[in-house]
């Protein structure tokens, strides 16, 4: 398996990736997001800024993808949330927001896990390859207990406060070159070309506005 970072955009990868978004955070969380066309879960964070990493068979079918917000600019931690931490919000050129991580509701429980430790592992990958050290983003409690416990060094930027979705909290997730071995150790992170390497393709992909 390769891991592909085209530098051209996949029109037909963006569009299953914003109806699995409309799948998952509307008809399923209800959420009260904007709807594109009645088909695709897009708002005033998918712009040129924005960054994908999107988890596909061999089809090109959607299996998992997530949002990556510069912190420079406004994203939903500090235009949204910022109540969410306690201390000063965590931004920079090496600091990424993930949002909108998605795994495609149409997939049995074993190929979600599947589908869940690939796009991870794509996260790992690409932030030691452009020098990303952090990244941060809110998650109800429940999602946060998860990520904790993969492995990697993760932690809180506030107490968690009861929103319109439940119960939410701002994280920091660090990366170094240690986590690859950390994540490996749960049984979440496997590096591209291992034996047991998922055959799914991790895309890195840009938002034509």
């Amino acid at each position: 398996m390769q891991t592909l970072f085209p530098t051209s955009v996949s029109d037909r990868a963006l569009r299953s990736m914003f109806a699995a978004r409309k799948e998952v955070f509307v008809d399923l969380l209800k959420w009260d997001l904007p709807i594109l066309e009645g088909r695709y879960e897009i708002d005033q964070f998918d712009t040129s800024d924005a960054e994908y990493l999107i988890v596909a068979a061999s089809n090109d079918r959607h299996r998992a993808s997530a949002r990556l917000l510069p912190t420079e600019r406004p994203h939903l931690l500090d235009t949204v949330f910022p109540h969410l931490c306690t201390g000063p919000i965590p931004t920079g050129p090496s600091t990424r927001e993930i949002t909108r991580f998605c795994l495609d509701r149409h997939q049995r429980s074993a190929e979600r896990r599947e589908a869940r430790n690939t796009l991870i592992s794509a996260l790992v990958d690409y932030a030691l390859e452009q020098q990303i050290d952090a990244y941060t983003g809110v998650a109800n409690l429940d999602w946060f207990e998860q990520v904790l416990n993969f492995g990697w060094e993760c932690s809180a930027l506030g107490r968690p406060i009861l929103g319109a979705t439940g119960w939410l909290t701002a994280l920091h997730i660090r990366i170094d070159q240690d986590t690859p071995a950390r994540l490996c150790a749960r049984g979440i992170y496997r590096p591209v070309g291992a034996p047991d390497a998922s055959p799914l393709r991790p895309l890195h992909l840009e938002f034509a506005a």
